[in-house]
């Protein structure tokens, strides 16, 4: 396998079609060997970009990574074929965007900014060049290829396209910009990086944005037209009708390319809730065992997905999380108590099983609590993105939560290792009960 000249009708398993461009090594349009349409980027030689992790990344305003190669002598990575035009060219082309539409591309860029920096990567080249244009929306293109980027680069970055999607220019003045843009443009292009916000602040911020409309140019005064002379019939140069066509080919691709990228999504997002969903049947049936092992589940998964503070940080993190599993765990078990003096008998230890499942729960679900799953996700996507792998993982999982869910419902909860503590959460609860049942 080998892609050094663009004359080559293939690199890898990819048939090259058309070249579309250049930047950070050539870039041209392929289709792979299940027929999709794909953009290669072919990098200069050494590049070695992380393209397990920049599989990871998912929105719908970043071109997805396909696939990639760093071993061989010119590297390449496969992105999907995103049928938009440079930022750079619309601007040029329609003038700059004003009102809703640079709110959707102030909105757009920061939400894939922060999809990148999630999976701990950094854009690097974000710019007019590497924003195409689809349906008034970016999808961005071309990132993790360098190193030694930041997110506070990107963020600056976003400040600079921003500025340039608005007026023309990368480097206008403010006064230049809606007022109610200001604010955040100045903030993200702060000299100190520390001070800027996070890529996920500006996406909340400029969600809220409400920009004005540019007022519409007077139209010229319409000067009379000579009548041209009679000349031979020719070729004819495309119409409108043309035009209107292959926009709409190319919005078709989009919204099907947006559509696949939703289902994926769909998938694993359903694949990790099944084995939320399994692992707190475990810790029902096995209340200690399993709550030990969904802490150092959710731990590792946050190490997974960070990479700055490493096992400090996931640890620091899920410590912080187990005061409010602890108050369910205590909560249930009380509740259900209450509940057994309106009629009906409660087993104490099921009781407390079902209190330790109601902390798992929380460790994986409670409010502000999202990087375990949301990681739990990434795994599951490369699963979510071939039909036959994930009905076999839905089927697989399906049948687990099934058994689990009959155990946790029929069968007897163990405290092992710690029997002392499930006898004395038995006769506990039995006090418990017998005072509320004597009330």
């Amino acid at each position: 396998m080998s892609g050094e000249t663009s004359h080559q009708a293939h690199i890898g398993p990819y048939r090259l079609l058309s070249r579309l461009g250049g930047g950070t090594g050539d870039v041209h349009r392929a289709a792979g060997p299940d027929g999709r349409d794909v953009a290669i980027r072919l990098l200069p030689s050494g590049a070695a970009p992380d393209v397990p992790r920049m599989r990871e990344v998912l929105s719908p305003y970043v071109a997805d990574v396909l696939d990639g190669e760093t071993a061989g002598p010119r590297p390449y990575v496969v992105f999907r074929f995103v049928p938009g035009r440079p930022l750079a060219e619309t601007v040029a082309g329609q003038g700059p965007m004003s009102g809703d539409a640079l709110r959707r591309m102030a909105f757009g860029l920061a939400k894939a900014l922060a999809a990148i920096h999630l999976t701990g990567l950094a854009h690097g080249e974000l710019g007019p060049g590497t924003v195409l244009v689809v349906d008034d929306a970016p999808v961005v293109v071309d990132f993790a290829l360098t190193t030694g980027a930041d997110a506070g680069d990107d963020v600056r970055a976003w400040a600079a396209t921003v500025v340039f999607a608005a007026t023309g220019r990368p480097d206008a003045p403010a006064e230049a910009l809606p007022a109610e843009l200001r604010p955040l443009v100045a903030a993200a292009s702060h000299p100190d990086p520390a001070a800027r916000p996070a890529a996920s602040e500006l996406a909340e911020a400029a969600s809220r944005l409400k920009l004005p409309a540019a007022a519409p140019a007077p139209r010229p005064a319409e000067a009379p037209v000579p009548e041209a002379p009679a000349t031979p019939p020719g070729p004819a140069a495309p119409g409108p009708a043309a035009e209107r066509e292959t926009a709409a080919h190319e919005t078709a691709a989009h919204d099907m390319a947006a559509h696949d990228m939703a289902v994926t999504l769909g998938w694993a997002r359903l694949l990790a809730a099944m084995v939320v969903v399994a692992g707190v049947g475990v810790v029902i049936m096995l209340p200690i065992a399993g709550l030990v092992l969904t802490l150092a589940a959710v731990t590792l998964l946050r190490v997974a997905g960070t990479t700055a503070g490493g096992w400090a940080w996931a640890f620091g993190r899920t410590l912080l999380t187990v005061p409010y599993a602890a108050v369910f765990t205590v909560a249930v078990p009380l509740g259900l108590a209450a509940a057994s003096a309106v009629g009906g008998k409660l087993d104490s230890l099921t009781a407390c099983a079902f209190g330790a499942g109601a902390g798992a729960a929380v460790l994986w679900t409670a409010p502000g609590v999202s990087a375990p799953r949301r990681q739990l996700e990434r795994m599951f996507l490369p699963v979510a993105r071939r039909p036959r792998a994930v009905a076999a993982a839905v089927v697989g999982l399906g049948v687990l939560c099934l058994l689990v869910g009959v155990g946790a419902m029929t069968l007897t909860p163990s405290f092992s290792p710690t029997y002392g503590l499930q006898r004395t959460l038995e006769s506990s609860m039995d006090r418990l009960q017998h005072a509320v049942n004597r009330r």
